[in-house]
């Protein structure tokens, strides 16, 4: 071959892979455009349906001091006389207000007050990680206290049902068995039951998943973490978390399908909302710290408030079977537990109509016990910026 002709081939080549490559460019780019166009109409049709304009109706959203920080606090329902549920989100740092299209039938009966806590969502794009304060469990426990007399001040009530999912209803067991006198029931979901490191049943059982499906990385992970969550950095309290959602098919359904199809077409969240979102998240993994020896046995299964369990019937994350076992014991004014059927983690996400069907069915009828008075004049609600 002569030079000439090498010269010709070559570029041949060199053009051919160019014309690929922005082929590709131009596919993916229209791929991205395409995504975007969907994502907007979607949230568009969402924004619509989210809209409160009936008289009673509230809809109040913003930035409300809690705890020394700026933190996201949302206030929605049709009718400001109906019960006042005050919802504590789990994760940590996994916030509830990217679901907030998929409950709107929930505020039709209840006034729904979400908060993303500290280091999570909204709150945590405000403040970046160093704007978030003290990070600890027992200031956590603290900013539940400060939104629950937020939305009593705001709504004129002296007592909210407390909704508490996944790693929030760790402080819900412990706000429910302490302040009665806030709350006129507590509503556990996912619920997340400490022992004290005794039972290792739950770890036991991912060992067996990951050994059934081969996963031997994994296995190798999951084996050295070792059964004892006491043992266990807030970190790697989080690894254990991600290794039981992967080692679980109808998890990880719920994890692309709910979770992050809410957060993707959420009207409520931008593109930036959700990089915080996952930002947060790895930086809440902290406030687990010194949790993994709670025992809620031994801190005592006495409520004097209305005690309700509505888990999912096949949840890996937070058993179904310790759930249960734990409201077994639990001696309360009224109690009931429910399986949402055909869920697992998530569950009052994947099928909330049943979830608000279980709360109108077991919860509301109760909450006339504890009729709600008009706050003190005095106790006037921080304005929301």
């Amino acid at each position: 071959m002569t030079a000439t002709a090498a010269l010709t081939t070559a570029t041949s080549l060199i053009t051919a892979t160019s014309l690929t490559t922005a082929a590709l460019a131009a596919a993916l780019a229209a791929l991205v455009v395409g995504l975007l166009a969907h994502r907007a109409l979607r949230r568009t049709r969402s924004a619509e349906a989210l809209r409160i304009d009936s008289p009673r109706g509230i809809d109040e959203q913003g930035f409300v001091r809690i705890g020394g920080i700026d933190q996201w606090v949302s206030v929605r329902g049709e009718d400001r006389s109906n019960p006042v549920l005050v919802e504590v989100h789990g994760g940590p740092g996994a916030a509830n207000s990217i679901y907030t299209a998929r409950t709107r039938s929930w505020e039709r009966h209840f006034t729904v007050v979400r908060w993303d806590m500290r280091g999570a969502g909204k709150t945590f794009g405000r403040g970046g990680p160093e704007g978030q304060g003290e990070a600890t469990f027992g200031r956590l426990h603290e900013d539940v206290l400060e939104v629950t007399r937020h939305a009593r001040a705001l709504l004129g009530v002296d007592r909210v049902v407390l909704l508490a999912n996944s790693y929030g209803s760790v402080f819900g067991l412990r706000l429910a068995r302490s302040h009665p006198e806030l709350y006129s029931a507590y509503v556990g979901t996912d619920q997340n039951i400490h022992t004290g490191g005794r039972d290792t049943s739950a770890h036991d059982a991912l060992l067996e998943r990951l050994r059934a499906a081969g996963k031997r990385g994994p296995l190798a992970r999951a084996e050295a973490l070792g059964p004892d969550p006491h043992a266990w950095t807030g970190q790697q309290q989080a690894e254990y978390a991600k290794l039981s959602a992967q080692s679980d098919p109808l998890t990880l359904d719920t994890l692309k399908k709910v979770v992050l199809g809410s957060m993707w077409l959420s009207p409520l969240h931008s593109l930036r909302d959700l990089r915080d979102f996952f930002r947060g998240q790895s930086f809440s993994e902290r406030f687990t710290e010194g949790t993994a020896g709670f025992d809620d046995r031994a801190d005592g299964t006495r409520f004097e408030i209305p005690f309700f369990v509505f888990q999912g019937e096949h949840d890996v994350l937070t058993p179904t079977a310790a759930a249960k076992a734990f409201f077994d014991e639990v001696e309360a004014p009224v109690k009931h537990f429910a399986v949402i059927e055909e869920c697992g983690h998530f569950a009052s996400f994947r099928r909330p109509e049943r979830f608000l069907d279980l709360l109108l069915t077991h919860v509301r009828p109760h909450l006339a016990v504890a009729p709600a008075h008009h706050a003190a004049p005095d106790a006037g609600p921080p304005t929301l910026g």
